[in-house]
């Protein structure tokens, strides 16, 4: 099953990806384990798309997929910026950056996702979670 959303580049609009992502949760009777995870790391690509892919401007749109099967999902979100190099995110675990407030959210997406691949120079974004 494929689904698609678009959201306004505001943060305000967050809460449709997270009733989506609620809904799939009990059609699919997810674990709450699991379902944590998903809903972390997408909540957090979502909003750095919405931030800093597109600079929250409102007129610009974030594109939200899943593609769901009995044993995974996957999610897409793709934002209208130019991307970011991933290779030049710092790592948020190195003692330099413990006390920052920000740059946590690729290391997180990576870390709470079973697979991760970054396109088009980071603008777009995809994730696949086991649900078994």
């Amino acid at each position: 099953m494929i689904n698609t959303i678009q959201i306004p580049s505001s943060l305000s609009h967050i809460y449709v990806i997270e009733d989506y992502i609620e809904s799939i949760k009990k059609e699919h009777q997810i674990n709450d384990s699991i379902y944590g995870n998903m809903h972390l790391a997408v909540v957090e690509a979502v909003t750095n798309a919405i931030v800093h892919g597109n600079q929250s401007n409102a007129s610009k749109e974030v594109l939200f997929k899943s593609i769901r099967d009995a044993h995974k999902i996957k999610f897409i979100i793709k934002d209208q910026g130019s991307g970011f190099d991933i290779t030049s995110v710092p790592d948020p675990t190195l003692p330099e950056n413990i006390d920052k407030l920000n740059g946590r959210g690729v290391f997180l997406i990576q870390y709470l996702a079973d697979e991760v691949t970054f396109e088009e120079n980071g603008s777009i974004i995809k994730m696949t979670f086991s649900l078994v």
